[in-house]
């Protein structure tokens, strides 16, 4: 008997083992956001797809109608979170003769603006592509070249999503045949060679294997700035029907070189009528853009992220901060403006999300910041209870 149970004890042991050596324990909680806010365009009346915001936060790139007969991109300058100004097509990045699809933007911190186009396709395969992007306009352009494209008729790639440095790809190839939408769909991860040339990372079917599930078509993807949220969109294979929905996912993962986690589904819309789609993220992860359908038309949306201790909150019973000056010159003060007596902490960060420093704070006190070896530039102000973020602040340093 005594020889039995060891037995068991030793099975246990290795099945057990066996389980967490091959499971990704995530610890980072997945985020949630408050409700939808329809963002205003002015100056803009037609369909507005597939949004991604700058990111210094201050110009919002987007398409029209993506019909794949002439789908262009266009810009927004922001006027505040929920609303900007149009200001027209984004130049260099459009076709004058012969006009086709030139969509889904994305742009890193250096100012490198990648986008899909479907010129000369299927003659040319390499259909994303790449330029340096100044005051509306993308100059230097050329096709983005790498072994993360499936050379086979039909195959496209059709979104992708830059990392906030440039260094990685998170690129979408999708087969178009006879199916609604894509007939299968595969997210990968590509890391840079040059300006003009991205390679797969070996380990990329890893990394994204709980995203990549054989019954979805997922597609838009959207990495944060600290390389630790996934955010895309999915919706089941086979037709459409009226009770098809399309969701907008997120996975999560414990630092950059991880896998990540299975996916929880943020919020979801009915295809045929309300057809929710391509996320993109503020730097400082605090907002999401969307597109979805407002009685027909295609409109960006978009929420606030709202996470306190786990639980949803609504903008009222968020604590704030009172930053002033902002700008700052030489100091500024920062107050917590909220009437709970626990114990709350301020972060300085970076544009890059770096942590410069922490302050501890109670509500209604008051914190200098004083520039001292700080660059001049754009920095974000977090405030944190219990581990957790509450709020976000842009602060300006002159």
């Amino acid at each position: 008997m005594f020889y039995n149970q060891l037995l068991l004890f030793k099975t246990l042991g290795i099945i057990l083992a066996f389980v967490f050596s091959n499971t990704n324990v995530i610890a980072q909680d997945f985020p949630s956001f408050g409700p939808e806010i329809q963002v205003t365009i002015s100056g803009l009346a037609t369909n507005s797809m597939e949004p991604f915001i700058s990111p210094d936060g201050s110009y919002l790139f987007f398409n029209n109608l993506n019909d794949g007969i002439n789908t262009r991109l266009y810009y927004a300058e922001r006027v505040n979170d929920s609303t900007f100004t149009f200001i027209g097509e984004l130049n260099g990045t459009n076709q004058e003769n012969n006009p086709q699809l030139n969509a889904v933007a994305s742009l890193d911190t250096t100012n490198n603006f990648y986008w899909v186009s479907l010129r000369d396709y299927p003659l040319e395969f390499d259909n994303l592509f790449h330029g340096e992007y100044e005051n509306g306009n993308v100059t230097n352009i050329g096709r983005l070249h790498g072994d993360f494209y499936i050379y086979n008729p039909g195959w496209i790639l059709m979104d992708h999503g830059i990392s906030y440095d440039g260094q990685l790809l998170y690129f979408n190839n999708a087969r178009f045949e006879d199916c609604p939408g894509p007939c299968e769909t595969r997210i990968g991860v590509a890391q840079k060679e040059n300006d003009s040339t991205f390679t797969m990372l070996t380990n990329s079917s890893e990394i994204l294997a709980t995203v990549n599930k054989p019954n979805y078509k997922n597609y838009a993807p959207a990495i944060t700035s600290d390389e630790l949220e996934l955010y895309y969109t999915r919706f089941l294979k086979g037709p459409i029907t009226a009770n098809s929905i399309a969701e907008i996912c997120v996975v999560v993962r414990n630092s950059p070189t991880d896998t990540f986690s299975a996916p929880e589904v943020l919020f979801s819309e009915l295809i045929v009528t309300d057809f929710v789609e391509a996320p993109t993220l503020t730097t400082d992860k605090q907002i999401m853009y969307y597109h979805k359908k407002v009685n027909g038309l295609h409109k960006i949306m978009m929420r606030y992220r709202q996470i306190v201790d786990g639980v949803e909150v609504n903008e009222i019973e968020k604590p704030a901060l009172v930053i002033s000056p902002n700008p700052m010159n030489n100091r500024t003060t920062i107050t917590i403006d909220h009437s709970n007596s626990r114990k709350f902490s301020i972060v300085l960060l970076d544009s890059s999300g770096r942590i410069i420093r922490t302050y501890s704070a109670i509500p209604n006190n008051k914190i200098d910041i004083y520039k001292n070896n700080l660059r001049p530039g754009l920095y974000f102000v977090q405030l944190m209870r219990d581990s957790k973020s509450v709020a976000s602040y842009k602060l300006i340093v002159e």
